[in-house]
């Protein structure tokens, strides 16, 4: 507790090595809150002074935290091939609104080793036509991999865009035999 005798928000942090590079997980006690693609120190550091500024205290790095130590043995299930499905808490505070409704969607809604488009899943949360406004909560996504944004794909067969790029997004939905493996 602070000397105002509220609870302190804790954010923990730490960088694992994935099959698609070295990859941020940061966590408070409500659960996992971040996950950065390609962490090397300056996205890192950027990545850790942007939970600073949005969550108000500063991220502490700790890999051996018990409030990351599922999450690490999740992701590494997964890149393992050994886990299909994440069971994780989440803590959505840094995003709200028609983002959080259409992740949670994602997240509840479009299983390992499948597809959905852009407005089908726009479709889902009611909002039919805003498959833009889909695409955008994509990019705003604070917990790739774990919601699987990688998973969202345009209605005409082509791979969409991605924030972590296209060729992390083609190693993911090969990894879950959406697409083959790369040949090189």
């Amino acid at each position: 507790m602070d000397s105002h005798g509220q609870v302190e928000q804790r954010v923990v942090w730490c960088v694992i090595d994935s099959g698609i590079g070295p990859l941020l997980l940061a966590a408070t006690r409500e659960g996992l809150v971040s996950v950065v693609f390609h962490a090397t120190d300056a996205v890192r550091d950027r990545a850790v002074e942007r939970l600073a500024s949005r969550l108000g205290t500063e991220p502490v790095e700790a890999p051996g935290s018990p409030l990351l130590a599922e999450a690490i043995r999740q992701v590494a299930a997964y890149f393992a091939g050994e886990r299909r499905d994440f069971d994780l808490p989440l803590d959505w505070s840094l995003i709200s609104g028609f983002n959080r409704e259409v992740l949670r969607e994602l997240a509840s809604g479009v299983p390992y080793g499948t597809v959905v488009g852009y407005g089908d899943l726009a479709g889902r949360v009611g909002q039919p036509g805003a498959a833009q406004a889909v695409g955008m909560a994509m990019g705003a996504n604070p917990l790739p991999v774990v919601v699987p944004c990688h998973r969202v794909v345009e209605s005409d067969g082509g791979i969409g865009g991605f924030g972590g790029g296209l060729e992390t997004k083609r190693k993911l939905l090969a990894l879950e035999g959406v697409l083959p493996e790369p040949l090189f």
